[in-house]
């Protein structure tokens, strides 16, 4: 099957039946938005959100953020993976959101890849949930879930972004990230894969590989 044709069925695959499909991260800004993906780094939507009410309400601005000290911060998310790095992070980011944007969540990936612990992902995961950006963040779920289904032979992040941004329409793309991060989160997941649920089998390579080979 030619890649484009790949691109199309899955895409009308997922279009009859995961027609919602958002981040499971809880926010109520965009500033919140941020603050939470830079917190979801190697640690699970579901923790993160165990911990993000009380800092929003803590921090409803980046003022009052970029003001904070690392212990307060510290405090708030000492179990989420990696807190010292991330405390630091986020008191940057909201000081260099005041400094340098007005305290706006910009909208452009390379406005938002200058903040503190954003990095390409986290810029484009902001850029598609609050802006409507064509751009697609790739994580570890997407990039497994693209090469098992063929969308991607790319060996790295960006070869692989690369690959989903020419596959997919451009108005699709922002939904796309969801459709295939919640796929490989549920469905498509790393070590045992449901397989013989899943509704994509006709297009999974390693599906296809394995039981031609029985």
């Amino acid at each position: 099957m030619e890649t484009k044709d790949r691109f199309a069925k899955i895409t009308d695959w997922f279009s009859r039946n995961m027609e919602i499909a958002e981040t499971e991260l809880h926010y109520d800004s965009p500033f919140h938005l941020l603050i939470a993906v830079i917190l979801s780094a190697q640690c699970t939507d579901k923790r993160v959100n165990m911990h993000t009410p009380q800092i929003f309400t803590r921090f409803p601005d980046p003022e009052s953020l970029a003001a904070a000290s690392f212990e307060e911060v510290y405090g708030l998310i000492s179990s989420i993976s990696f807190p010292n790095n991330k405390a630091r992070h986020l008191i940057g980011m909201a000081q260099k959101l005041v400094s340098d944007f007005g305290s706006t969540v910009p909208s452009e990936t390379e406005d938002l890849e200058s903040l503190p612990g954003v990095g390409r992902k986290t810029a484009n995961v902001i850029a598609s949930v609050i802006y409507d950006k064509p751009v697609i963040a790739v994580d570890t779920h997407v990039f497994r879930v693209s090469r098992r289904l063929g969308l991607s032979d790319g060996t790295t992040v960006e070869a692989v972004e690369k690959d989903l941004t020419e596959g997919f329409a451009e108005e699709l793309r922002a939904k796309a990230h969801h459709w295939l991060i919640l796929h490989g989160r549920y469905v498509c997941t790393a070590r045992k894969p449901r397989c013989q649920t899943c509704g994509l089998q006709d297009y999974c390579r390693e599906y296809v590989s394995e039981n031609l080979s029985l």
